[in-house]
């Protein structure tokens, strides 16, 4: 598969003085690359909150991180109830006060072929991987322009650039993204409320393995500018810096973290 890209030493990775104390709301933040964004964000020093509905896999996130001194708050929220979801963030609001960054992560990347696509499972699709981003980022809007200002972090996919197969619906959301991203940060702009994107390439999880032998891994590593196989943490950094002050006046627009594969 060629050869690994070295991991980044923990006191290695860049700190952002601005993040700490943030209010942050990670979705999907259990597992895989959201739980690499609430170890970042909590090694930050920020307050972390995240949503997933994987209990035993948050559970022992939360555990994880306060065994290295670090804290994250887990609440299992159904993100398809619209209704519960939005109930939870403000119950978190009126609790803690208004969050200063969304990250929506949250997506399921079943395969599906044209076929066998019913309405009814268009529609649960949509729900899982796309409606939820705007209904988040509608909850969280109040609080972020009376503060004067905030962020939203969209998670988008490399796939629908790709054309990969059997993805038709998650594609058909995952583009839908970047054009959510670029109509929040126009209408929010004025309120100092900064929208972005960014789009991983194939990160190297547990539930990706489902879908790779060691040749497709091989494939992609072939595929990619770069050698090496992208960790949940290569997304954080990227996530990380696109929510902190030093990205202050970035605004609008999408960032591969991809190893440039092609």
């Amino acid at each position: 598969m060629g050869a690994h890209a070295p991991a980044i030493e923990a006191s290695q990775h860049a700190l952002y003085p601005s993040l700490a104390g943030k209010r942050v709301l990670v979705t999907g933040g259990g597992s895989g690359i959201g739980a690499g964004i609430v170890e970042g964000f909590a090694r930050q020093g920020a307050d972390v909150t995240f949503f997933d509905i994987a209990e035993t896999d948050s559970r022992l996130l939360v555990e994880r991180l306060a065994e290295g001194g670090h804290k994250a708050c887990f609440e299992r929220v159904d993100l398809t109830d619209v209704a519960t979801l939005q109930a939870a963030i403000a119950r978190l609001i009126e609790r803690s006060g208004g969050f200063d960054i969304l990250v929506n992560n949250a997506a399921n990347d079943d395969r599906h072929s044209i076929d066998d696509i019913t309405e009814a499972y268009w529609d649960e699709r949509l729900s899982v991987n796309l409606k939820h981003m705007f209904f988040c980022a509608q909850a969280v809007m109040p609080a972020m322009r009376a503060k004067g200002g905030g962020v939203i972090v969209n998670l988008g996919s490399i796939s629908w650039h790709l054309g990969l197969n059997d993805l038709v619906l998650y594609q058909t959301c995952k583009a839908a993204i970047e054009g959510l991203t670029r109509s929040l940060a126009r209408d929010l702009g004025r309120d100092g409320i900064r929208a972005t994107c960014v789009i991983p390439g194939n990160v190297r999880t547990p539930r990706q393995l489902q879908w790779y032998t060691p040749e497709g891994e091989a494939e992609i590593v072939a595929a990619q500018c770069l050698d090496g196989r992208l960790a949940p943490e290569d997304v954080a950094a990227m996530v990380l810096f696109l929510a902190s002050d030093d990205a202050r006046l970035v605004t609008g627009h999408s960032y591969f973290v991809d190893a440039g594969w092609r």
